[in-house]
């Protein structure tokens, strides 16, 4: 199975890099990507522990562009981790991330509902390669008694449009995909059922855009089948992956969503071709 859509503790997963895989191989998936929000953090320990597992971790990563104040996850494959402009450029959105995060406690705090956000601050302060975002601040939520569980806590106060969201400053789409680009990566536009941006993916794809994630947890049958409709329409590749968080009441396990395999050898084998281009 190919899984090309997962999370750790580096942003908003509940296992650690090894926890991951380990689950992952156990699962039956031999190809997967680790693609935490806007950090690259847990990808070497998943590498190594793939290598135990016998499996194969690829470079990923989900990054949160922002358009009409909406936010935009793009999905990035096969790039280069040490590239210059993709450090400068995720180091400025984690650093937006925990201004967001105290932005909204102090909203919060505002509507009577006191959180301590400090520990998750100075945790995201200190491990600077982590990469912080709401699920923390439910948990914390949860952890105060406001709510009963973290999905409450974003239908009811962290979701947009709900009383404790903050807009997100942010990059457009195209830019991303030109920082994907740049370190020599392609580019996905994750879950497209749940961004509903349709009208958007073929300006995209004339930015640059790689793919779009066909295949996503929350898509059913005919939703995977129209957007792989576009995807041939518009001459984009696929991705595809389970977006497992580890989070119990998601009820997800890695291998949930998968990638097909002739899917799969499309997409590596145009991030070859741009490999060997550049």
């Amino acid at each position: 199975m190919v899984d090309l859509h997962l999370h750790t503790t580096a942003s908003d997963g509940r296992l650690t890099p090894t926890e991951l895989v380990r689950r992952a191989a156990a699962r039956g998936v031999r190809i997967l990507a680790v693609t935490d929000h806007d950090t690259t953090d847990g990808i070497e320990e998943a590498t190594t522990e793939a290598v135990r597992q016998g499996v194969v971790v690829i470079p990923g990563i989900e990054v949160t562009s922002v358009e009409g104040g909406r936010d935009v996850h793009m999905l990035g494959y096969f790039f280069d981790a040490r590239n210059e402009r993709l450090v400068r450029f995720l180091t400025g959105q984690r650093a937006t991330r925990i201004t967001r995060i105290a932005e909204m406690a102090k909203r919060l705090e505002q509507l009577g509902l006191p959180v301590d956000v400090q520990p998750i601050l100075d945790d995201a302060r200190t491990h600077h390669m982590r990469s912080v975002g709401r699920p923390a601040l439910a948990r914390a939520m949860v952890a105060a008694g406001h709510v009963a569980t973290t999905r409450e806590a974003f239908d009811t106060w962290l979701g947009q449009d709900r009383p404790a969201f903050v807009e997100r400053p942010g990059p457009s789409p195209e830019e991303v995909i030109r920082v994907l680009h740049d370190a020599g990566g392609i580019a996905s536009l994750a879950h497209p059922g749940r961004t509903k941006i349709d009208a958007r993916i073929a300006p995209l794809r004339e930015a640059g855009l790689d793919a779009i994630e066909a295949y996503h947890s929350d898509h059913d049958d005919g939703t995977v089948q129209g957007y792989v409709a576009v995807a041939r329409r518009l001459d984009l590749l696929v991705s595809g992956g389970s977006d497992f968080h580890g989070v119990p009441e998601h009820g997800l396990e890695p291998g949930a969503s998968t990638l097909p395999r002739e899917e799969w050898d499309k997409l590596s084998g145009h991030a070859a071709g741009r490999t060997r281009s550049t």
